[in-house]
């Protein structure tokens, strides 16, 4: 049964979004290149949006039970991933370039999920996609996210097969992550100056 719904607008950055039940959010080492969601911790995802900077419309349902799946043809497929509430309350934040912005609205109260009845602290969480323009770029893309939740135990996330592409475009992205900081500055001297 539905508990709550929240929707609201989030004004995306260039890397898509972060979710989940925790506020100590780092740029995620690996992307879900392939997918729509991925981990960035036990208990946080990572979700990739078709949308590169503008809005996208995102509605949150709390369910004490797993939701029927949504009938018709608007959504893509379904994905689904298991998180750890570190604490009751859902954060959101977007993935800027270089930064992570809270963008969970300020007249919004926030949404607390029950806790998994066998005691483990537990959320099973179900995203759904659907872009008007499928092709990835700046704008408004008429794209919309419905995330739904409800107290379960940790079970495996069910996602789509990925191709070679996608696997490339995931180490390289984990590559540059492991790339030291050092190696991306460059410092200059000017004759007759001192550093």
């Amino acid at each position: 049964m539905l508990v709550r719904a929240s929707s609201f607008t989030v004004d995306l950055g260039e890397g898509g979004y972060l979710i989940g039940f925790t506020d100590d959010y780092e740029y995620p080492k690996e992307m879900p290149f392939g997918w729509r969601c991925g981990p960035a911790t036990d208990a946080g995802v990572v979700v990739l949006t078709t949308t590169d900077t503008g809005p996208l419309q995102l509605t949150v349902q709390v369910h004490d039970a797993p939701p029927a799946p949504e009938a018709g043809g608007e959504w893509e497929a379904a994905e689904e991933i298991s998180l750890r509430a570190d604490l009751p309350a859902l954060y959101v934040a977007t993935l800027e370039q270089g930064d992570i912005m809270d963008a969970w609205p300020d007249d919004e109260p926030p949404l607390e999920v029950p806790f998994s009845s066998d005691g483990s602290d537990w959320v099973r969480m179900r995203l759904y996609c659907h872009a008007d323009d499928p092709e990835p770029g700046i704008g408004d893309h008429g794209e919309r996210h419905l995330v739904q939740l409800w107290p379960a135990p940790h079970t495996p996330p069910v996602h789509p097969d990925i191709t070679e592409a996608d696997r490339q475009a995931r180490a390289d992205y984990a590559a540059d992550m492991a790339m030291p900081v050092e190696d991306y500055t460059t410092s200059y001297t000017h004759d007759g100056e001192q550093d």
